[in-house]
């Protein structure tokens, strides 16, 4: 069991580093929305917040990484594979999808109006 709990800390690790990376992403592209600051790095941050959007889509809605964690654990709880609390793992989709879209309609708006 010790070797599946190293296994589950490892991934634990990985998964909310690759987490921190996005949510600073999303709010690189909310910042460019805001002040008007579009660049080309605000269209490959998009590029990227799209890519995991089809990532989730393709493994029904999980990280990969969750699908990965699940063989070490039979844990029912949302933060069993990532080091976030109950609550923002539990709702981190909505709430990071929802600042995503508010940040590209502003980028939108931005580029376009």
């Amino acid at each position: 069991m010790i070797v599946n709990q190293n296994k589950l800390f490892l991934i634990k690790i990985a998964h909310t580093l690759i987490w921190a990376i996005f949510v600073g992403i999303i709010f690189y592209i909310l910042y460019c929305g805001i002040t008007g600051r579009v660049t080309i790095y605000t269209w490959i941050g998009i590029g990227i917040i799209v890519g995991e959007g089809l990532v989730l889509l393709l493994f029904k809605m999980y990280c990969p990484l969750t699908v990965l964690a699940r063989r070490y654990s039979d844990s029912e709880r949302h933060n069993f594979d990532i080091f976030l609390p109950e609550w923002l793992a539990r709702y981190n989709k909505v709430i990071f999808t929802s600042l995503f879209l508010l940040g590209l309609a502003l980028v939108l708006y931005q580029r376009f109006a």
